[in-house]
C-alpha cells in the first residue's frame, strides 16, 4: 500500500507468448490478483477475461523476459487503485493510472460452475474521468 495515499497499486502488462494479451494486476497482500484480458482495454467495452493464478509482487516494476520461455511484458500503465468491492466472483475498484483512470469491475461470467476461483470472467472499464 503506497503510505502517502492510502492506495494499493496495480499494474497492466502486455504480455507476448503465443500471441499478445494483457494481464490487469491488483496489489492484493503479498502477491498480485491477476486476470488475462485477451483484446485491448477500451472504455465501456465489456471483454472476456481470464482469472490467472496469483503473481508475485515484483510484477509491479517488471518488465523484459519471463522465465520457463514464456514470452516478456511491457507496462502498459500503472497506478493506484481504491478497492470498492472485493468478493470471490467480482471485484470493482476506482483506478487512478497514466491512462485507466475511472472504476473497473471484474464479475465471474459463469457463477453457476463449481469453480473456486472462477477462471471464466468479465472486465469493463467505466466511469472515465
Amino acid at each position: 500500500m503506497d503510505p502517502e495515499t492510502g492506495g494499493l497499486r496495480f499494474v497492466v502488462l502486455e504480455h507476448r507468448w503465443n500471441g499478445v494479451h494483457w494481464d490487469f494486476m491488483l496489489e492484493h497482500g503479498r502477491s498480485l490478483r491477476t486476470w488475462a484480458i485477451d483484446e485491448p482495454i477500451v472504455a465501456g467495452v465489456e471483454l472476456p477475461a481470464r482469472a490467472l493464478p496469483d503473481h508475485r509482487i515484483a510484477y509491479l516494476d517488471y518488465e523484459g523476459p519471463i522465465s520457463g520461455d514464456r514470452g516478456s511484458v511491457a507496462r502498459v500503465d500503472e497506478g493506484l487503485y481504491v478497492p470498492i468491492e472485493w468478493t470471490a466472483d467480482r471485484v470493482r475498484a476506482r483506478l487512478s493510472g497514466r491512462q485507466l483512470v475511472g472504476e473497473v469491475v471484474l464479475w465471474s461470467a459463469r457463477p453457476d460452475l463449481d469453480e473456486a476461483p472462477p477462471r471464466n470472467w468479465k472486465f469493463s472499464l467505466g466511469k472515465v474521468s
